[in-house]
């Protein structure tokens, strides 16, 4: 099975006789796979392999326990970088960051050992699709191919004419550090275990051929179990059910959701499952690669959170107890990185998923009475408010509002410094002499920008729910970004608890957790998207603030290369996500012509790119640098995701429909154009360019007139 190159079914032009017919064939799971390596795209010259999108290409269905898919590296990523040339195995579990990877099974012949097993591949012998994987193992002459369901993986491997029939299960290893793992022979054709991580996982697997027997191969510390099976005609295929409470949970989540189904109708309906969710966005006009490229990031917006919970609503709760509530239990958000963006697209097309995400952050932060946030600032704050002031109803928002505001007003793990911050007005940093990139102090500016911003947030939900006094409290402290800026530099900047500026200020240095997280003062400075009035009244008003905004996407990023930090539009980083709505500020002071000419440059430039046409700018991070880019085509986007709200900039398509529920919302492209020049909904003028979220519900007809 040979499929067609990658950049031919990526970004096939006008040559290709015609479009797919189904939505699921403009999708490459691949694309994000690939590392940048030049100097001109990345910005700097790298001296080590630059964080690319890490994501893997392998089979799930939409915001799945099971994400199966190839190892070429451990500890790396996804588990897979396109570069590599050998796989490992197929592990069950993923996400795109350095985490899970979990039971990882790899079909074997003989000639193995327990350190050397692993097959070289080629990308030539190699296809992704949603819901399907397969490539050619040329160690084993196996033809390996993979899909699932919510909790089960099925695997079909077509072996050579009287080749052994064996599979590797490498339970010591995954993407975290292994504690304990167990297999066994669990009937004829059967057989049983789990992986001890951070988490427990367990599985029940059934195979279409007896097993034989199973040994453990062992080389000083390295242990290998190797399952052989009997003699038998036809592809050898495993239906694997998988459970984070316990085997038996594994074994009815199999029964449940595979049974006796065929490999191929397993495939059918992943891939049904995919076309009815990329079915609520659909698109008229742009080009053949804008529209792969847009399927393909709308895809990848729908991995994480992944389920957790079995098929009879058991999960593994506080202390890994197991716990049945009435709802499907999911992992936490990436917060820092996806409350941008990718969250509200979830919201907006999966609002049972995203109530249920909700439902699970809430019973998370019981124990503590805090509600949890992952990585950096409090942005469970921008994701939960929004969600309900667009409508969402599916979740207990008294519960969340209590547990945020502690957050706000309590010193918490969640909100570190949140008392000086209270005190100050600001998060001091801590006075350091000679900081380097990986010095780890307080990230005292972005601490201080997030928390005005989530203390915003915080504020739109009291107001909704009725609690005036704390709505004024939080509202008074959403103006602490201006205690951090510095009038003398135009930038914010950090500040000592005694109020001193820190003196080794470049505002071109990056730093990973000293002032900034992740950026430098170019790339926080204008992080303020509840008050831009505000912030641009810094500047002393538009002209000032344009041309400060002018200096942010032209002048030259030098800074000290960073894993995280790459592809760079003047000192403006595509390549992470603090800065990316910076480029609709020239939207909300009038001039629309500017956002346009860097958002179409970005989606030009900075999707798709590299020798493949493959890589993104930087880490998708969960699929918030899919669901920006998702945004920008269609001609929204969620500038402040807080707020019910989107900026309107114009659309690569002529026409794009978005299912709301019941509702459809037409969005038309009028003029042959990029700059916006006027928008309407439901045959009305809007004041502006900022669209209201209840045009999209109500399914109005929405027109963006541009011109030259």
């Amino acid at each position: 099975m040979k499929p067609l190159p990658v950049l031919i079914v990526l970004f096939a032009g006008p040559c290709l006789a015609a479009s797919p017919e189904r939505l699921v064939d403009y999708v490459n799971p691949l694309l994000g796979t690939t590392t940048l390596w030049d100097k001109e795209d990345i910005g700097y010259e790298p001296t080590h392999r630059v964080w690319g999108g890490e994501v893997f290409p392998g089979s799930s269905v939409p915001n799945a326990m099971v994400q199966l898919t190839p190892v070429t590296q451990f500890r790396s990523g996804s588990g897979y970088q396109y570069e590599d040339g050998t796989i490992y195995g197929f592990a069950h579990t993923s996400k795109g960051h350095w985490n899970l990877c979990h039971v990882p099974l790899l079909p074997a012949t003989t000639g193995y050992t327990a350190r050397d097993y692993a097959s070289p591949f080629s990308h030539d012998n190699e296809s992704a699709h949603p819901g399907y994987y397969q490539v050619y193992l040329e160690r084993y002459g196996v033809d390996a191919e993979l899909t699932s369901t919510r909790r089960c993986a099925v695997h079909r491997y077509t072996f050579k004419e009287d080749a052994g029939k064996r599979l590797l299960a490498n339970l010591s290893r995954s993407n975290e550090r292994v504690r304990e793992w167990d297999l066994e022979q669990d009937g004829p054709n059967a057989f049983s275990g789990f992986q001890r991580t951070g988490d427990s996982v367990y599985f029940y697997a059934v195979a279409n051929h007896p097993i034989d027997r199973i040994e453990t191969l062992q080389e000083r510390r390295r242990r290998l179990p190797v399952v052989h099976f009997q003699d038998a005609t036809g592809p050898l295929e495993l239906r694997i059910g998988f459970s984070f409470v316990s085997v038996e949970n594994a074994r009815q989540n199999l029964e449940h959701e595979v049974a006796d189904k065929s490999f191929q109708a397993v495939r059918d309906e992943a891939s049904a499952e995919w076309e009815k969710l990329l079915g609520k966005v659909r698109v008229e006009g742009g080009t053949e690669r804008q529209r792969r490229l847009f399927y393909s990031c709308l895809y990848r917006s729908f991995l994480w959170p992944a389920l957790r919970s079995d098929v009879n609503q058991d999960f593994a709760g506080h202390g890994g107890e197991r716990e049945n509530l009435d709802f499907d239990y999911y992992t936490m958000p990436s917060l820092w990185d996806d409350y941008r963006n990718k969250l509200v697209l979830l919201e907006m097309l999966s609002p049972g998923v995203t109530s249920d995400v909700i439902r699970s952050m809430i019973y998370r932060a019981e124990p503590s009475g805090f509600m949890p946030t992952f990585f950096h600032g409090d942005h469970a704050a921008p994701f939960i408010a929004g969600a309900y002031l667009r409508g969402l109803r599916g979740f207990d928002a008294q519960r969340a509002y209590e547990l945020l505001l502690r957050n706000a007003t309590l010193e918490n793990r969640t909100r570190p410094h949140v008392l000086a911050y209270i005190d100050k007005g600001y998060v001091p940093e801590q006075d350091v002499a000679d900081p380097v990139l990986e010095t780890v102090a307080n990230a005292g500016v972005t601490k201080t920008l997030e928390y005005a911003y989530d203390d915003y947030a915080v504020a739109r939900l009291a107001e909704a729910l009725g609690d005036a006094d704390n709505q004024r409290l939080l509202m008074q402290r959403t103006g602490a970004y201006k205690n951090v800026f510095d009038e003398s530099t135009g930038f914010m900047r950090g500040r000592l608890a005694s109020g001193e500026w820190i003196k080794e200020f470049d505002p071109e240095r990056v730093f990973y957790e000293y002032m900034y997280r992740e950026a430098n003062a170019w790339q926080s400075t204008f992080f303020a998207p509840h008050d831009v009035p505000g912030l641009v009244a810094l500047y002393g008003g538009p002209a000032a603030f344009e041309e400060k905004l002018d200096k942010l996407f032209s002048t030259p990023f030098t800074g000290r290369e960073a894993y995280n930090m790459s592809v760079f539009l003047g000192q403006y980083c595509h390549g992470n996500q603090p800065d990316h709505n910076y480029p609709y500020l020239y939207t909300l002071i009038g001039k629309p012509e500017k956002s346009q000419r860097v958002l179409d440059h970005i989606m030009q430039k900075f999707y798709g790119m590299g020798p493949e046409g493959l890589a993104y700018a930087g880490m998708d991070d969960a699929g918030e640098m899919s669901a920006w880019y998702v945004f920008a085509a269609m001609g929204f986007y969620p500038f402040s995701p807080a707020d019910p709200e989107f900026v309107v900039s114009a659309p690569l398509f002529d026409k794009v429909e978005i299912q709301l529920g019941d509702s459809a919302a037409t969005i038309r492209k009028a003029g042959g154009g990029r700059r916006v020049v006027r928008v309407e909904s439901g045959g009305r003028e809007l004041d502006g360019f900022v669209l209201p979220h209840p045009a999209l519900t109500r399914g109005d007809t929405i027109t963006i007139s541009t011109e030259e």
